[in-house]
């Protein structure tokens, strides 16, 4: 049975939970590992030469498995809007671990859920919030005033700030993926749309601040490119989008909490980030916001 005609499963196997332990695993120590990478590069130069890569990568997946990209299908436009998201997303991303540590980053950048919850359903009215829901939202402001009130007292806030905003826009790229209707298209094409987009965008938004593009990469930097790349931008991202055409989304999301904790732990192990009783205690509080926004 192909996997386009392979029926959607109610709960996840041990194929599921394995793909999706590695992958928040990697996707913990991406951010430690970008945070090593732009102290080398200029980091909306790397950002976009990992998404220039990616999309060739997943052009050539298209080619091979029949995947149709260019047919008029009225997407166009919010293509473009969601592509311009995702870049202004990794923009901040980049920039932002230049002043914060990938562990604090991270906490900060996973609380888009809480975006997506507080602003879809004003677009989608069956998207509404329930009492136990908003208590989650507190939850996770709370957290996000928490964690705030360290980085200014320590200096840090410029991150911080920067993977709040990196949060709330990948948050609105939920959003207009869903408020667009955008599901109607092929998962590739729609990863397309905000590698390739993002690239040009980021292309544009490093040239303008003047970032060096030439100079000499060390065999670190070069190899840090290509894993962003090819198992960042590329494998994981496809990896999830085939779980969510397999799994229910609630389920899958719930794991996506592991990222942050894998960040603090590779941040600790790997660049000695300090991890402070107030990260842990704003993370556990992202956490029980989680749990109470996914209830139904």
């Amino acid at each position: 049975m192909s996997a386009s005609t392979r029926p959607r499963k109610d709960n996840l196997d041990a194929l599921a939970v394995g793909t999706l332990l590695v992958c928040c695993m990697f996707w913990g120590f991406q951010q430690v590992l970008v945070k090593a990478t732009v102290a080398e590069l200029p980091p909306v130069f790397v950002s976009a030469v990992r998404g220039l890569g990616a999309t060739l990568l997943l052009w050539l997946w298209c080619q091979w498995r029949g995947v149709k990209l260019f047919e008029r299908d009225g997407s166009l436009w919010a293509g473009l809007l969601v592509g311009c998201l995702f870049a202004a997303e990794f923009a901040f991303i980049y920039i932002g671990l230049q002043h914060t540590t990938a562990s604090r980053l991270t906490v900060f950048l996973y609380t888009s859920p809480f975006w997506v919850a507080a602003l879809l359903p004003l677009f989608i009215r069956t998207e509404g919030l329930k009492p136990l829901q908003w208590v989650g939202m507190a939850c996770a402001f709370a957290a996000v005033v928490f964690a705030l009130r360290e980085g200014f007292g320590g200096g840090g806030a410029t991150g911080d700030l920067m993977g709040l905003a990196a949060g709330a826009l990948w948050g609105l790229t939920t959003v207009a993926i869903r408020a667009c209707n955008l599901t109607r298209i092929s998962a590739e094409k729609l990863l397309f749309y905000q590698l390739a987009v993002s690239t040009a965008v980021l292309v544009g938004v490093s040239h303008g601040m003047g970032e060096p593009w030439g100079g000499s990469w060390s065999g670190f930097a070069i190899g840090s490119v290509a894993v962003q790349t090819v198992v960042g931008a590329f494998a994981s991202y496809l990896a999830w989008m085939w779980m969510l055409g397999h799994y229910p989304a609630t389920k899958i999301s719930a794991f996506v909490f592991l990222t942050p904790l894998f960040a603090l732990l590779f941040g600790l192990l790997w660049l000695g980030e300090a991890v402070t009783l107030t990260l842990v205690l704003s993370l556990a509080l992202v956490a029980v916001g989680i749990v109470l926004v996914n209830r139904k």
